[in-house]
Formats: structure tokens, sequence, C-alpha cells
């Protein structure tokens, strides 16, 4: 007979906080552990310190010891498990059992009195409004049948990069197409000048009063594209997003997990072409937040800075000039003094930023990896890649966390290694150490 997971109090559950041998897991929705009341708990987030792991991730069965590994939830720890629903928190505790972890405790009070006590500790992720999630969407949609959200025009915007068929496949109904070279120059993949944002942006109906809710599709990187990640739109919208908030649009959403999280929720995809409904007025000067973008000369300044750093965030093989990660950028290596900040595997991928169903990664684990690089919300980060989209979404990730100094280089790699006067760096860095 298989072992029983064991019950524990409130109380008990206190004095297991900050111990090092003991995990607090939260096997709610993600958007539930990033503050979002989905059970109309008091209090939006996680118990703090607890670690996500969303009961649906079961269902990737054959990859379950690699993730629980890859989060240090290891088998001789001591685990908690707590949720919204006791046969839900009884299915994850048997099954860990199951699979070798002799430890384990199950908490069911979370709603009735954790959150309810203000003086117990809890925490969620600063700007999760800003991560929106397939009901919440769903719901906006309902109750805005004409485009109006807290007396705010909404637009749902579907992104790709120049592939029209990418929308035509399917789009969450309602949404707009969004070709990010609306946003961003072609010739230079930079952002494009304040007057064209202002044009291409009112032509699609957004003004900085606008509700903008962005998402893209997943689908398997073609490195003949022209453009790393073309075929992935969704690192596209959060693209789009970060200029957004440069432009000045004061309420921009990204759906998490793009429209696969959509599809995963069962909500059906349309086919119907949705056509914007232009504005004539975008209400601020453009750009209403100039700090969130620097370009070369800024990115100089950052590097000399005591408080200032340029943060890479491109592979490893990038890193050290193995590759360049483009088939149109011939020079390869990297910017003397950035820190890396590792996206993945290759310059089409994120891997190390999102979850195995392309949901942003944990927060805590984010900034306790960029942490070990050095990356910390005391300094002014300008994050870069290759020309802008990797570094967007890291960007992104700081922005969502409350980060207060973060900015995009937005000529990144592409943009210095033009300048035969910028310096280069290849091969892997050496290491500091003290004296």
């Amino acid at each position: 007979m298989s072992k029983l997971p064991f019950e524990i109090t409130t109380h008990q559950l206190q004095n297991l906080l900050n111990k090092a041998n003991e995990i607090i897991l939260d096997i709610r929705p993600v958007e539930a552990y990033n503050g979002w009341s989905l059970q109309q708990e008091s209090r939006g987030g996680h118990i703090k310190g607890a670690k996500s792991f969303p009961f649906a991730w079961t269902h990737f069965i054959f990859e379950m010891h690699e993730l629980l590994e890859s989060k240090n939830i290891l088998p001789h720890r001591s685990i908690t498990i707590y949720g919204y629903e006791e046969s839900v928190i009884n299915k994850m505790a048997r099954l860990m059992i199951k699979n070798g972890y002799e430890h384990v405790n199950v908490y069911y009070h979370f709603i009735d009195e954790w959150s309810t006590n203000d003086e117990l500790p809890m925490e969620h992720l600063y700007n999760f409004k800003k991560l929106v999630f397939p009901q919440w969407l769903y719901s906006l949609m309902m109750v805005t049948r004409e485009h109006s959200y807290t007396g705010k025009k909404v637009v749902i915007c579907h992104a790709h990069y120049q592939n029209p068929k990418d929308y035509a496949e399917g789009h969450i109904p309602g949404a707009i197409p969004l070709d990010t070279n609306l946003l961003e120059s072609p010739e230079t993949w930079n952002r494009r000048t304040p007057e064209e944002l202002k044009t291409n942006l009112l032509e699609l109906g957004i003004t900085s009063n606008t509700t903008v809710v962005l998402y893209g599709r997943f689908s398997h990187p073609n490195k003949d594209d022209p453009f790393p990640g073309s075929s992935a739109g969704h690192l596209g919208a959060i693209r789009c997003a970060f200029i957004m908030l440069y432009a000045g649009v004061k309420d921009v959403r990204v759906l998490n997990g793009g429209i696969s999280s959509w599809r995963n929720a069962g909500f059906e995809v349309s086919h119907k072409p949705c056509h914007p409904i232009a504005a004539t007025d975008f209400g601020t000067t453009i750009p209403a937040c100039p700090q969130l973008a620097v370009d070369v000369p800024q990115a100089k300044k950052l590097l000399a800075a005591k408080d200032g750093e340029l943060v890479s965030i491109r592979s490893w093989s990038e890193f050290i000039g193995d590759v360049s990660g483009y088939n149109y950028i011939t020079k390869k290596g990297r910017i003397p003094g950035a820190i890396f900040g590792n996206c993945g595997s290759d310059a089409y991928h994120m891997e190390n930023y999102r979850n195995l169903d392309h949901t942003t990664r944990e927060y805590h684990e984010i900034a306790e990896i960029w942490r070990q690089a050095g990356i910390t919300p005391n300094k002014h980060l300008a994050f870069y890649c290759g020309t802008g989209w990797r570094g967007s979404e890291a960007f992104f990730n700081a922005w969502l966390m409350g980060w207060p100094k973060i900015s995009v280089f937005d000529g990144g790699w592409y943009e210095w290694s033009i300048d035969p006067n910028n310096p280069v760096e290849t091969g892997e860095p050496m290491k500091i150490t003290e004296s």
C-alpha cells in the first residue's frame, strides 16, 4: 500500500516557512500564483516562498521528473502541497509519492484561512494584471460588445511578422492582425520613428488610452526565415508590447501563453477577418516614455556607469562568438562588458524564460537567475539581443516584476556590430576573482 500524505494545519505551515529543506508547492494555475483571484480568495497571489507547479503540468507526465528537478523540487526534500480543491491536492500528492517523493504534506485551507488573514505572508507578481489569461480575456469580450472596458476602447492584436496566413489560420474572435513591421523598421529592426508610430497606431485604432491585449502563435522556428523568430508570433507580440509602452499606450497587456493557452482553455478560434477602426487623436506626444529605449550612445554610457548594465539576452554560442545567430549578420561576438542573460539554446528560442506550456516562467526563478549573474533591480538595465525581440521579452519580465530602471537597447548586436569602431569580444569571458 502506498504511503499517504500528511495533512497539516495553518499553524504548522507557518512554522515551515523559510526552512531550508521545506518546499511549499502551489499547484493552482499560473495566473492564480501570479496574483489573480480565481476563486474569490480574499488576497490574490501565493504563499510567500511557494513555488509554482500547476497540476495541469502533470499531463506532461513523461517530463514530470525533469520539470520538478529543474525547479529544485527533489525527492529528498519535504514537500507541502496546496491549491484550491482537496481532490486535486490529493491527486498531486499521490502522484508525487508514486514518483519517489517520501515526505509529502497537504494543506487544504489556503482560501478560508491563509488568504483571509493579513498577518500571514503572501506575495504576487507586481504587474500581474498586465499578464492576462484566456478566461479573463473571454469575460472581457463578453462584457465589451461595444469594445469598451472601464470606459476605454479595447483592441486585441494577433501579432505576426509579414505572414497574413498566420492570422487567417485562426485567431481569437474580434482580434485584428498586427504585422510587427508596422511598429519596427525592416531596414534597421529598430522601433519606427515617432511620426510613423503615431500614424500606424492610429490606423490600428490604438491611442494612449486604449486597452490593448496582444498575443501571437507559437510554432516551430524556421531558420530560413529572414528574421529569427518570425514564425513565433507571440515573441513578436511582446516586442510590439514594448514599443507600445514606449510610445505611450498606458494599458498594454499580453495573453500569457499566446493563442496556445486560448485553445488549451477550450475556446474556439475564428477565421473571420476583423478590421481596425481608425482613431484620430493619440492623446499624447510620442514617445511618452522615451526612457524605455536606449540607442548606441546611451548603451555606451551604461557600460561605463557603475549603476548601469547591458544585459545580453542571447544564447551562449552567440555570446562567445561561435555564431552570429542571424543569417543577415556577419560579425560574431559580444559587446565587451555586457552581462550574459541567456535566452536559451539559440537565437530562435526563449525557453529559459518560459514554462513548458509557453507561459512565462515563475518570476522568482527569473529574478534569482538574474541575481546570480549580477542583474539586479537597483541598476539601470538595458536588455538587448540581436535586433530586439528577445531583449523585449526579458524587458517585459522585468517590467512585470516592477523593476524601476529598465530599457531595451534597441539596436542590439546588429547595430553595434555594423560599426567597425565599436569594440567586440569573442571567446569565454575572463572570470573576475577577488584578491
